[in-house]
């Protein structure tokens, strides 16, 4: 018995050290070299507490699928030309392509589609005379897929950016067909993040049409040209101007075929800062075609419609390196480096709903929070020790480790402390405190029988330890079921409530019988106050 209460005691020792350790951070800072030994981490505060961004982002659907079918489009004619498909018409009409061919075409024409082009069908042909004009549509199963895909695609996309813009304990959810939800805890500079989420991201490499440029106006833009703007800081008084530039529509290269993007910095006083880019084997192997094909002209680097440098192409450049250099500060590269890298969202994205919480109202949010938890344990302690007299302190100190074990668990496991956490601790509590309450009934019945005071204790927990065990099992399965259809602060209230019915099973069961063990065998008593 003695033997076995010493390792009972010693295992509650251990946890509550170890708890408390992992709490430490939140009160006091290691300095020195507890610094090596000790965790340094304070518990994590969701946007309710913490303060932050909540963005609710809708997709561009109709913009993508423009996007989508003109790409289609410029597809489809190139594999007619590649497949010397004579054609006398090729328009597009709303999600159709209609093309005219003579009818000795047609069957190359079909060939085509079939083997290239099987998300097409024919939907009407029409004969007139030697001509056959056909109109192919996209299937709707096909337009569904790729609405759904670029939902995914995009959360994935600001996933990635979000990750390596460094916040920790970000919500990205989709919500609806095509919105996004994106809640952002701690962040303070909400313009630089708007920006760096709702990028789109587009690289693109093209050719500066300077042949044409003298006479190009927005109103007067050659045949297969477009009008673009080009971005210039002044590096001493930070100023951005733009200027128009007259570039080829036809991207020469794209930036799906990028592998890696970083800030890089020029050496020499006043270094430029830009940033590098890798291109993969067909980038490295097209990006040496086009600047051996182009030698002693300018290519335009845009992104995103928007021309950040146009260098003159000096010499064939081999290994698949390249250098955008637009004059940026350091902020403005990282983020552009970020967005390369995590790849560009598949369509626009618009700012449905943009609330800031500021941190005020976060510690209000705490101060109240705690307050009420405060409020809830002094009243559940003066009560247990009201009624249950000396066996109520008992209770009251299970229920004390049973809140040091729950941050304790929360600081290691770097779980997001929410105010539905918080709630979750209180109703925690209050379950712990039902717990003893079933015992300490118990034991009073046992006494009543006329017991021994060990004996009582004995009976009373092993007779209640079933109903709590049932009890604590379904609420644990009603958790899970919470965490798994949930979404965000259900989640962290079903997080906090299972981890909180575990340690409560621990501390009300097995804590506060280690210290009913305890007193019997240091005082051996005739009688329990219970």
């Amino acid at each position: 018995m003695l033997k076995s209460l010493k390792i009972r005691a010693v295992l509650i020792v251990v946890f509550l050290v170890v708890s408390v350790i992992y709490c430490l951070p939140n009160v006091y800072e290691p300095q020195g070299a507890l610094k090596q030994y000790l965790p340094s981490e304070k518990i994590h505060l969701g946007l309710d507490l913490k303060g932050g961004m909540h963005l609710l982002l809708e997709l561009d659907t109709v913009k993508m699928m423009q996007n989508l079918l003109e790409r289609k489009f410029n597809g489809f004619k190139d594999g007619m030309i590649r497949d010397s498909i004579r054609f006398l018409a090729l328009d597009k009409k709303g999600n159709a392509v209609v093309v005219t061919v003579k009818a000795d075409q047609k069957e190359k024409l079909y060939n085509l589609v079939g083997k290239e082009f099987p998300d097409l069908k024919a939907e009407t042909t029409r004969v007139d005379g030697d001509n056959f004009t056909a109109e192919f549509v996209w299937l709707d199963k096909e337009i569904s897929n790729i609405k759904e895909n670029a939902v995914r695609q995009a959360l994935e996309t600001i996933r990635n950016r979000i990750d390596q813009f460094g916040v920790t304990e970000p919500v990205i959810v989709q919500q609806g067909q095509n919105e996004i939800l994106v809640q952002l805890p701690g962040v303070e500079d909400h313009d630089r993040a708007l920006e760096l989420i709702g990028k789109t991201a587009q690289l693109e490499f093209k050719l500066v049409d300077e042949e044409n440029a003298a006479n190009a106006t927005s109103g007067a833009v050659p045949e297969g040209d477009e009008l673009l703007t080009e971005k210039k800081r002044n590096r001493e008084t930070g100023i951005v101007t733009t200027t128009p530039i007259l570039v080829k529509k036809q991207a020469l290269l794209t930036g799906d075929l990028l592998t890696n993007a970083k800030v890089g910095i020029g050496s020499g006083m006043g270094a430029e800062i830009r940033v590098d880019l890798e291109f993969n084997s067909e980038g490295a192997r097209l990006f040496d075609k086009i600047t051996g094909e182009n030698t002693g002209k300018r290519v335009a680097i845009v992104l995103d419609n928007t021309v950040y440098s146009a260098p003159v192409v000096r010499e064939r450049i081999s290994g698949g390196r390249a250098q955008i250099s637009g004059s940026f500060t350091m902020d403005e590269a990282k983020d552009l480096a970020i967005v390369l890298r995590a790849g560009a969202l598949p369509a626009p994205v618009k700012v449905i709903q943009n609330i800031t919480i500021g941190p005020t109202l976060g510690q209000d949010s705490i101060r109240k929070g705690m307050q009420a938890a405060a409020l809830g344990a002094i009243l559940v302690i003066i009560f247990m020790v009201f009624y249950y007299r000396y066996s109520g302190v008992v209770a009251d100190i299970a229920l004390f480790l049973n809140l040091i074990y729950l941050l304790g668990a929360f600081a290691a496991l770097k779980a997001t402390m929410t105010l539905p956490g918080i709630a979750g601790i209180i109703l925690t509590m209050g379950i712990g405190v039902d717990t003893n309450v079933l015992i300490f009934e118990r034991i009073r019945e046992e006494l009543r029988l006329g017991k021994t005071v060990r004996a009582a204790i004995d009976g009373g927990y092993s007779k209640a330890w079933l109903t709590i065990f049932d009890a604590h099992i379904t609420t644990l399965i009603t958790t899970f079921i919470m965490f798994i259809f949930g979404t965000g602060p259900i989640k962290g209230f079903a997080v906090t409530l299972s981890v909180g019915i575990i340690i409560n099973l621990f501390t009300a069961v097995f804590g506060s019988k280690v210290i009913f063990d305890w007193i019997v065998v240091k005082y051996k008593p005739r009688s329990l106050s219970i």
